[in-house]
């Protein structure tokens, strides 16, 4: 990955992390009209920046520098690569939901709940890419005596 691409996708998970913690915020006020329009603005923008930050990811293949180490972990890396498609069309359909179910408290909480587990969703995985990497760079393989 080339330093401008590596600069976008610093920025576009600088901007993810933000938008989480709107969020965040906004699904611990009430639902009311007010909270349904930050959280469609916060959904769309969300929408917009996952697509290309998971691009970005996939540019020069996703998780190469893992797999270039560590060939036999290609089933973690196309698990979590699977993951892309969907934690973005289950936001696609929360987004959808936030703006056709009418915003009264049993379907506006239980949509907020989904929500907030979705955004779980999508920090494990962070978390888990994360991981992989880390244990990649860090592990070292000895061999026998």
């Amino acid at each position: 990955m080339d330093t401008r691409d590596a600069r976008l996708l610093e920025h576009y998970s600088s901007f993810e992390y933000i938008l989480l913690g709107d969020l965040r915020d906004l699904l611990e006020e009430q639902p009311d009209k007010d909270s349904r329009h930050w959280l469609i603005a916060v959904l769309d923008a969300l929408l917009d920046t996952l697509p290309r930050e998971f691009d970005l990811e996939d540019a020069d293949g996703y998780m190469s520098e893992v797999l270039e180490r560590y060939p036999g972990w290609t089933h973690q890396v196309d698990r979590l690569h699977n993951d892309h498609d969907l934690l973005f069309n289950k936001l696609k359909e929360l987004r959808g939901r936030v703006e056709r179910d009418a915003w009264v408290a049993p379907m506006a909480n239980d949509v907020c709940r989904d929500i907030r587990e979705w955004t779980l969703k999508l920090i494990a995985h962070r978390r888990s890419e994360k991981r992989l990497v880390q244990t990649a760079m860090n592990l070292e393989v000895g061999c026998g005596d």
